[in-house]
Formats: C-alpha cells, sequence, structure tokens
C-alpha cells in the first residue's frame, strides 16, 4: 500500500477492503495521571472540541449538589439513564418517564425532540403498535429529564430550560470550568444536538475531567459525593448509559465498573480509570462514530488496563468486520499502524 499522508493529526483507525486503505480516520489521543500530567498522546491534545455527549457526567453534578437529587427520591438506575445517550428501547423510556412522573412533568415539556429508538427492532415495534417516536425515545431523554428537575427545585423556569442564559446552564457551565480546569470566560458555548447549551475546551482539559470525576480530592465534599454518587449510578447500571449492542455498556459491565466510559457525537470518546485516577480522550477528526471505540479498546488492551477475560469479552470493538446488507465481509476497521507503533511503556 501507498504510505498515508501523515502531516495533520495522526491517523489512528483505517477501513480496508479488498488490500486497499479505503478511508482513514486521523484524530487524537489523551492520557493524563492524577496529577494532570500527559503520560501517553498523540495529536496535537491542545485542539479544541466539544465533548458533546461526554459531558452528561458533569450536567448533572448541580442536580445532585443543590439537593434535588435528594428531594424528589431519585434511583441510582435514574441517575444513569440522565448521564447516559439510551437507544430508547423500553428500559429506558419507562426510566425516563418515571423521573417525569416524579416532578410533575409531562414528555411533551422535554425540548430534545423525537428521535426513533437507536435499533430497527425497537422502532419497528413502535410502527406496529400505531405509535410514532416522541421526545422519549431521544437518547437525550434522560439528560433533559434531569435538567427538568433542578429547575423545578430551584424554582427556576422550566419553558425556557435550554436557554443559554437560563439558571441551570450557569451553574453547569460553572462545574463544567471547575472539572475541565479551565477559566469560564475561556469556555466556548455552542448549541447540542438536543438544543441543550454544550461547552467547547481542548482535548487535554477533556481528559482532566475524567480524571477528576475519580479523583475529586481537591473539590468540597458535597461536589465528591456528587461524583461518587455519579459513578456509582453508572457502574451499577451500565444498562442506562446507552443499552443493549452499545460500547459503553458493554465496557462498564465487563469491568464491573473497573473503567467508565462515555462517547460522544462527532468521534468523542473519553474514559476514566479509577484505579490509577487516569483520564482519557480519544477525538476523531472527521466526526465518525465507531473509530474512537476501536481506538479506546486498543488503548485499554495495550495499557494493560483490563485482563485477558473482559478484553476477549470486548476484543469485537478493536477490529470490527464492515458488512454488505447480505452479510458478506467486505473489509475491516482497524488500529493504524502509527497508533501500534505508540510505545504505551507508562
Amino acid at each position: 500500500m501507498k504510505p498515508l499522508d501523515t502531516s495533520a493529526n495522526p491517523i489512528l483507525v483505517t477501513h480496508s477492503r479488498g488490500g486497499i486503505t479505503e478511508s482513514f480516520h486521523r484524530g487524537i489521543l489523551c492520557v493524563v495521571n492524577s496529577s494532570g500530567e500527559i503520560i501517553l498522546s498523540m495529536g496535537d491534545t491542545s485542539q479544541w472540541c466539544f465533548p458533546r455527549s461526554a459531558l452528561k457526567y458533569f450536567q448533572h453534578i448541580p442536580l445532585i449538589v443543590s439537593g434535588a437529587f435528594d428531594h424528589f427520591g431519585f434511583t441510582l438506575k435514574e441517575l444513569a439513564l440522565m448521564c447516559g445517550s439510551h437507544n430508547g428501547e423500553a428500559m429506558h423510556t419507562e426510566t425516563a418517564e418515571g423521573i417525569l412522573q416524579k416532578i410533575g412533568m409531562q414528555v411533551s415539556d422535554l425540548g430534545c425532540g423525537a428521535q426513533p429508538p437507536t435499533h430497527k427492532k425497537d422502532y419497528l415495534n413502535l410502527i406496529y403498535a400505531g405509535k410514532e417516536p416522541t421526545a422519549i425515545h431521544n437518547n437525550c431523554s434522560g439528560k433533559h429529564a434531569g435538567f427538568l428537575a433542578w429547575c423545578k427545585f430551584m424554582n427556576a423556569s422550566t419553558s425556557n430550560y435550554l436557554d443559554f442564559e437560563h439558571p441551570l446552564h450557569k451553574e453547569i457551565k460553572k462545574y463544567t470550568a471547575l472539572f475541565h480546569e479551565i477559566p469560564e470566560s475561556e469556555l466556548v458555548i455552542g448549541l447540542d444536538g438536543c438544543s441543550a447549551p454544550i461547552f467547547g475546551m481542548p482535548v487535554y482539559n477533556q481528559a482532566l475531567a475524567y480524571k477528576n470525576l475519580v479523583n475529586p480530592i481537591t473539590f468540597s465534599e458535597d461536589v465528591q459525593r456528587a461524583c461518587n454518587l455519579i459513578a456509582e449510578a453508572v457502574t451499577t447500571y451500565p444498562e442506562m448509559i446507552a443499552g443493549s449492542k452499545r460500547y459503553c455498556t458493554d465496557l462498564i459491565k465487563s469491568t464491573g465498573g473497573a473503567i467508565i466510559g462515555k462517547t460522544g457525537a462527532d468521534g468523542i470518546y473519553s474514559l476514566a480509570i479509577p484505579s490509577k485516577k487516569w483520564g482519557i480522550t480519544i477525538k476523531i477528526d472527521d466526526g465518525r462514530m465507531g473509530p474512537q471505540y476501536n481506538v479506546a479498546q486498543y488503548l485499554l488492551e495495550a495499557l494493560k488496563l483490563v485482563d485477558e477475560k473482559v478484553a476477549a469479552e470486548l476484543h469485537s470493538y478493536l477490529s470490527l468486520e464492515l458488512k454488505n446488507w447480505a452479510g458478506h465481509t467486505t473489509g475491516m476497521s482497524e488500529i493504524s499502524q502509527q497508533l501500534r507503533d505508540l510505545n504505551v511503556n507508562i
């Protein structure tokens, strides 16, 4: 094969067909230790981007710190869904509806928009029942239900809860800056796919945030409790974070919570390693969804952060067969040679 152009961020993943590299995906990876030092990286870790749904763990710190979580008697299962990007399976929609019932709100109050369930069978079940997707099926419905819960508890407006200047997002911005170790004034604000405000920062700072999630020792006791509750929620109910046939759920479940991961749209994946107090963020430059899982799984195996049994359970995410509609294998999605050549002895 012809050598690939490596003038930009390095190529992390390649898609091949018939022995030819048909497409490739450049990107960045950043691993920080408990002190916030970069101990492994590729690409420009100072590159700015939005964490997208990888921010969800931090968007619900205000819910817990404010007292709303305790006031409404939310369960860990419900908290996990608030932090998740779910498939819209029955277990997800039922949990989201339960959150709304506790706060006296309706599906129509959700501002995330209607979205079909992720899996075809769940979408077909809706059609066969004569129903259409609603906002409850949106992968962010749990997050938005949690947003509304904070508003109800704080007596803040629920009709405009997605406005950039709403008190909720000022509070979220404060904690985003705290965890990502960046001044609030430097955060870039944008509009997320679910219509909520989203904050952008360098890839390095996103890795810092995941380190801080499992190493919050410099924060106040109420913030530490919030971090511990979120970690407990997602490790106890990993199916709420994503759902069936999803890397986030499979990863947390297979490792028993030893690894906490969260995907974000446009090629983001962030991980927290509680035992080492490490944070990791991966960004695929072209925004393709899928390659970030190849990279995450490779790092976990190469760094020996998972044992052989867990590696075997998740190994299919490392090298993915690309299939056509007839079920024939047409090619492979694999880690690039550049990434394989990375010295991971840290």
